[in-house]
């Protein structure tokens, strides 16, 4: 009989505290479940982000669950939310591929009773609690152009190289930097419209070649998306061409080394995707127990935040060179 109630008591203390991924919860307390989904899983960029999630959930004593499609597809995403929402999880951070495509899904997510934050992209923002930028959108765009023109002068061909068309994040930075251009810069002639590469670097690799051989004069190509300049500068070094083409773009310091230290990279630019990850759960935790956060809020292990309104934004991005990459383990 005292096996039987002993037992019953276990199983009813840990269907109401469940357990974190850091340490069991205080005894009687509920352990909140933060989602955090990237674009999709598997690349370098979203694997330290969730290096820096799942600290956070351990640092706090949260249940965080890193999920996401292994492919930049909106769909899937959609199947996977609809079964968390099933799941009775409390807070969803997204990073949605398209935003537009997700919203109806956030929206029954929200009507039950789940906190709704976007990060790394902006998800539709009627429906967020909170969204998460890395970086001041403008200014990010206005640097990325700029940092071209420091490598391949004022004037001549280039090109873009993007990951989906449909990502806001990277839509909004490339239309900040092409509007900043055609003041600043009206001698750089863009040769085509940007050109997806479906956030992998083997597609953006192919993409140069073909860029290539269509454009003899070309002079530069900014990638946005973490695999894109890779692939453009893996393309550029293999055809010889890395003093005739400059290549700059958003990526991580690690895998951008090889290309760094023979300059078919120029240059990289970014911000530690770990820290981003760390920041979204720490919000989506604080939102949970009724904290907004303040402008100037110094948040542990991130730094100080900048907040207007629902937007959270990070900081400032870091350039990476042959100079300084290997100061960097991301």
């Amino acid at each position: 009989m005292k096996k039987t109630v002993v037992l019953a008591l276990a199983v009813l203390l840990c269907a109401g505290a469940g357990w974190a991924k850091g340490g069991a919860a205080k005894s009687g307390a509920k352990v909140p479940t933060v989602v955090v989904m990237p674009k999709l899983v598997g690349i370098p960029y979203f694997n330290a982000s969730q290096a820096g999630a799942e600290q956070a959930g351990k640092d706090l004593g949260i249940n965080v669950i890193y999920t996401g499609p292994t492919t930049a597809d909106a769909a899937e995403q959609v199947k996977m939310l609809e079964d968390l929402i099933v799941k009775g999880v409390d807070a969803i951070c997204v990073a949605p591929n398209d935003a537009a495509a997700l919203t109806p899904v956030l929206q029954r997510a929200k009507k039950a009773g789940i906190k709704i934050l976007d990060w790394d992209t902006s998800a539709d923002q009627s429906v967020v609690d909170l969204s998460v930028h890395q970086i001041d959108d403008k200014q990010y765009g206005e640097h990325i152009w700029d940092l071209l023109v420091q490598q391949m002068g004022d004037t001549g061909d280039y090109a873009i190289l993007t990951g989906g068309l449909s990502a806001s994040n990277l839509n909004t930075w490339i239309d900040h930097g092409l509007a900043y251009a055609k003041g600043k810069y009206p001698a750089l002639n863009l040769v085509t419209e940007k050109i997806p590469t479906d956030e992998k670097q083997q597609a953006a690799y192919q993409k140069t070649l073909e860029l290539i051989t269509a454009y003899p004069d070309l002079k530069g190509i900014i990638g946005v998306s973490t695999p894109t300049p890779i692939g453009a500068a893996q393309a550029v070094q293999e055809k010889g061409l890395k003093d005739t083409i400059a290549v700059v773009g958003t990526a991580l310091p690690t895998d951008s080394g090889p290309y760094l230290e023979d300059g078919s990279l120029r240059v990289a630019t970014l911000w530690d995707p770990a820290k981003l990850g760390y920041l979204t759960v720490v919000l989506a935790n604080n939102l949970l127990k009724g904290q907004t956060p303040a402008d100037g809020q110094d948040v542990p292990n991130v730094g100080k935040i900048t907040v207007n309104g629902k937007i959270i934004i990070m900081g400032p991005p870091t350039d990476f060179t042959s100079a300084n990459y290997k100061n960097f383990s991301f």
